[in-house]
């Protein structure tokens, strides 16, 4: 009998300001002042998983771990892998080398001292390492982080590398080798489609998402990786005076999230990034990659 595949579930931690959307609109150095509602948006997503029996990836942003520790110490108590978003939410392509270690550093620091547990994982605000940024791969591995969930497979206005593999592969760099494991897509008609989940969650239809999993794991067999962010699940959160494209993919569907997921993890099974990439690792499933 074949094994249901089982997915890995990941989320974003990050607040309803802090998203490249608002760049520009909202001033880094009023974040302190705003209204924050990660913490109660991160805890429904503890409590919603916990009564699924999901484990999840948390990717954790170092600003959010500094001022809230004791939510990145509910994460790991409640059985989730604890992973880096960065520090400062600031896109890849934005920043130097070295501007990027510290930014990635940093947040690794914070996050282990607050949960007590080591951080294997990292994915990029906005999946912004594209291919004028495969250095920070270089970067990654030195500060010790041994997978990166950043290269989305498509093609985008903000990120992307539409020729990457689709699946985890192995990225081999001068100073060593770490694993990528991107968003999920489904080939179709010559092109990746996202089905991965954040704003083409909320957007498309829900079937359109089953649809998507579905045909990974039955068609494929291969596990798809879906993210979403907290503050996707909170309808009431304060509005943004951003344009009319921002606007809409940030507050969109916004009631409909938390009962679409509710559905997803009923209708197939999660567990976290890592255990979703060491499996295929094990299983000859991660082959080499031309990003290297």
């Amino acid at each position: 009998m074949t094994l249901p595949i089982v997915n890995a579930m990941s989320v974003d931690v990050e607040d309803y300001f802090q998203v490249s959307a608002f760049n520009g609109v909202v001033a880094r150095d009023s974040w302190d002042r705003r209204e924050s509602r990660v913490v109660a948006n991160t805890e429904r997503l503890l409590g919603l998983f916990d009564a699924a029996g999901v484990q999840a990836t948390f990717f954790v942003l170092g600003w959010v771990a500094d001022r809230f520790p004791g939510l990145v110490r509910s994460i790991v108590a409640g059985g989730h892998e604890l992973a880096s978003h960065g520090y400062g939410h600031e896109l890849v392509y934005e920043q130097t080398p070295g501007r990027f270690r510290d930014d990635v550093r940093r947040a690794k620091r914070l996050l282990e001292d607050a949960g007590g547990v080591a951080v294997a994982g990292y994915r990029a605000p906005s999946y912004s390492i594209v291919e004028r940024t495969l250095w920070a791969f270089d970067v990654l591995i030195e500060e010790g982080y041994r997978y990166d969930a950043s290269v989305f497979p498509i093609h985008h206005d903000r990120y992307g590398i539409p020729g990457a593999p689709r699946h985890a592969h192995m990225v081999s760099r001068p100073g060593g080798r770490l694993i990528e494991a991107p968003p999920s897509t489904v080939r179709w008609a010559g092109l990746n489609l996202p089905v991965a989940g954040g704003g083409y969650f909320r957007l498309l239809p829900y079937a359109f998402t089953r649809w998507g999993i579905g045909r990974l794991n039955r068609v494929e067999r291969r596990p798809a990786i879906f993210y979403l962010h907290p503050w996707e699940i909170d309808p009431g959160q304060p509005r943004v005076a951003a344009s009319l494209v921002s606007r809409v993919r940030h507050y969109r569907n916004l009631d409909k999230t938390e009962a679409r997921l509710r559905a997803l993890v009923r209708e197939f099974r999660f567990t976290t990034v890592a255990r979703v990439v060491e499996a295929a690792r094990l299983d000859g499933a991660v082959p080499g990659t031309a990003l290297s």
